[in-house]
């Protein structure tokens, strides 16, 4: 969370933290009551080894809790009678990444630990014994530690929260305004290039026809016109994808189809012709065709049989849907990608698009998309 230009980092605080803790500690253990010799010496490692553990409490919470925990109950029978500020640091750093109940029941199980190992090491009255036991680690302080650490805790998952709902609703925002985006290009744009584009290969087909020379004006505005086409069609695209997803093409047909079946719409696939690679825009426009038509047919059209075929040929991949239902001219559009949507992506893509009743009954959805000079 260290986010700031100037913001130490946090293994150098925790270091620092882990040093002051042991400094305190031996400072505190050694001023007051000791016992000599070699339980001195391991009564004084054990303060020093119990702070300097806390340098890795983020990245082993628990192992620092159960370390800083026996460090304690080896201090209260080497003879020393010091607050565990390490294990109550430990309880935070546990509490704080989420260990409530094993830093609940490991506390429990200290509290019962040093007052068994106050009365084993140490003489005197019971009384005497347990307030040694109580001074190495007060109930209070635990509590207060162990509040700290859950009221950090919360207020870090806050945090979280209100970071992810931010990024959400700038990633709504945004998404919101690339599709408006995309409505306005496409409505005052993509009718009048698709007419410079016809009218120009009509013009030239004309000529050709007459046996007439076509001027290079012509041409150019032909093929000025099939650049800006191909241009508006890749930026509409880029505009309309959602980029948490990769998108779905002819590879994913075969899914969509099996997933159909199991609404109980009996729903056939053929394939027919020398499958190949396709555009990408090709195969995206292919797979929401059969996915439109397939959710029409499901949805409207009262219909038991479904037939979906693909057919690949040297210039073109043409889909065609047919069903036996009730047919309708004008299926209802489900979320923008109605006949209607179906009609702008065939039309960006230079492709042709048949929607009508069938004589044998139902209804049939045919498309024919240009693969030569598509992306």
């Amino acid at each position: 969370m260290d986010k700031g230009r100037f913001a130490v980092p946090a293994a150098v605080t925790d270091r620092a933290i882990a040093v002051g803790v042991a400094a305190l500690l031996l400072g505190t253990g050694l001023s007051g009551p000791h016992p000599a010799g070699g339980r001195e010496l391991l009564g004084s490692a054990l303060l020093a080894a119990g702070g300097l553990a806390l340098a890795a409490r983020r990245r082993a919470p628990l192992v620092v809790l159960a370390f800083t925990g026996l460090s304690a109950a080896g201090c209260l029978a080497a003879g020393f009678e010091v607050l565990a500020v390490s294990y109550l640091v430990a309880v935070y750093g546990a509490v704080r990444a989420g260990h409530r109940a094993v830093a609940l029941t490991a506390s429990v199980g200290l509290v019962a630990v040093l007052h068994l190992t106050a009365l084993v090491f140490h003489a005197g009255p019971a009384r005497e014994v347990v307030a040694q036991a109580r001074n190495t680690l007060e109930i209070a302080w635990l509590i207060a530690a162990f509040a700290a650490g859950e009221a950090v805790r919360q207020a870090e998952r806050r945090a979280d929260e209100a970071e992810r709902a931010r990024e959400e609703t700038a990633r709504r925002r945004a998404d919101e305004e690339r599709l408006r985006i995309a409505r306005e290009l496409h409505d005052s744009l993509t009718h009048q290039i698709s007419v410079i584009k016809v009218q120009s290969e009509v013009a030239v087909h004309v000529a050709r026809r007459r046996g007439e020379q076509v001027p290079e004006t012509l041409l150019a505005i032909q093929e000025a016109g099939r650049e800006a086409s191909r241009e508006l069609r890749a930026t509409l695209e880029a505009l309309r994808d959602d980029d948490t997803s990769p998108p779905h093409g002819l590879d994913h047909i075969a899914n969509l189809v099996k997933g159909f079946r199991t609404t109980g719409l009996e729903t056939t696939l053929t394939i027919e012709g020398h499958p190949q690679a396709v555009p990408t825009a090709v195969g995206r426009t292919a797979y929401r065709i059969v996915q439109e038509s397939l959710t029409n047919v499901a949805r409207h059209a009262a219909a038991t049989t479904a037939s979906v075929l693909i057919d690949y040929r040297p210039d073109a991949l043409a889909i065609r849907v047919d069903d036996n239902g009730k047919a309708t001219p004008h299926p209802a559009p489900t979320s923008g990608l109605g006949l209607l949507g179906m009609r702008e992506r065939v039309t960006a893509l230079g492709g042709r698009l048949r929607t009508e009743p069938r004589s044998a009954g139902g209804f049939t959805v045919q498309a024919e998309l240009p693969t030569n000079g598509a992306s």
